[in-house]
């Protein structure tokens, strides 16, 4: 049998009545926990920045990701810029938090970001990666719509932090195959801290279990490409290996150890984090640090850890805005 995504089995209808739906949602928005609440219908914005309209920073054909997602023609990913989250240590600082607001104050609309997963397509993208939507649902609901009706047929991932509303989520219900959540920490201590969200650990495990209950665990193809389902990834934090067991052990026992996660060992001292703030993670992870989070997760019955290889092939960016 074929692959099909799950957003064609819709019917007829249902899936730009939602985007209208979630567009009209704007006028007092609740896209994300923050819950700000002001009219983005009217261009206004709070925590994120963005009004109306999506901002792109970037899209193209990423070779970056899991090998489940990037295959050997790439991950097409479309970088929203600006977030919900302040992330200390954002490893995309520049497009996250640095640009200035309303720099593009009108933003992409929907049929320019569709023309963009229609070019991906074209590119022969294996799907379309959304990166950090959290806060542009709304926006994005309108331009896959759009983009159906133009003959989009790849999976869609939904690559988040995380900090998610549940709202937003069940307006994904049937759209997104593949999900995508970071799990950062467990403590609200650290969360504060790091992230500037103290509630972000509430958020993530309610939307992770309801990302969970809409796809189950990740489904691959004979050839090892991703076609549905979840994909947990945690980036391991120097001197922070309790947070570590705590979301494991989460995953273990509340997802279940068929779960696939990807533990990454790539943390570097970025955005704001210097000698003298934030100190304590001045510093690259070590590798016994890392080898003690996959002894973990080996513990605790994790069985679908992601394995890496390299791959030769350079990324050309798009850039907008």
């Amino acid at each position: 049998m074929l692959f099909q995504p799950v957003y064609l089995s819709l019917p007829r209808g249902t899936l730009a009545a939602r985007a209208e739906r979630a567009v009209a949602s704007l006028e007092d928005c609740r896209a994300c926990p923050r819950d700000c609440r002001v009219n983005r219908l009217e261009n206004k914005w709070s925590a994120c920045k963005t009004g109306r309209y999506a901002l792109v920073s970037s899209y193209f054909a990423h070779f970056g990701e899991e090998d489940c997602l990037r295959g050997w023609r790439g991950s097409g990913t479309i970088f929203f810029s600006h977030c919900n989250l302040r992330c200390v240590f954002c490893q995309n600082y520049d497009i996250s938090q640095a640009i200035r607001a309303r720099a593009a104050p009108h933003g992409v609309p929907p049929e320019a970001i569709a023309a963009m997963m229609m070019d991906l397509q074209q590119q022969g993208c294996h799907n379309i990666n959304f990166v950090t939507p959290e806060h542009v649902v709304p926006q994005v609901l309108e331009a896959v719509a759009v983009a159906v009706d133009l003959g989009l047929q790849l999976p869609i991932v939904y690559n988040t932090s995380a900090y998610d509303s549940l709202e937003s989520i069940r307006l994904m219900d049937g759209i997104v195959d593949i999900y995508m959540p970071d799990f950062k920490y467990w403590s609200a201590e650290r969360s504060e801290r790091y992230l500037k969200a103290r509630d972000y650990p509430d958020a993530a495990r309610a939307a992770i279990r309801d990302m969970h209950r809409q796809v189950g665990p990740l489904v691959l193809s004979a050839d090892g490409i991703a076609t549905g389902g979840l994909l947990i990834r945690h980036l391991v934090m120097p001197g922070a290996l309790d947070e570590t067991r705590a979301i494991l052990t989460w995953i273990a026992e509340t997802l279940g150890p068929a779960t696939y996660v990807n533990l990454m060992d790539q943390y570097r001292p970025a955005g704001k984090v210097n000698g003298d703030r934030y100190p304590e993670i001045d510093r690259p992870l070590t590798s016994p640090e890392f080898a003690e989070a996959q002894a973990i997760a080996r513990e605790l019955g994790l069985r679908r850890l992601d394995r890496r290889r390299a791959h030769p092939r350079p990324e050309v960016r798009r850039r907008f805005g």
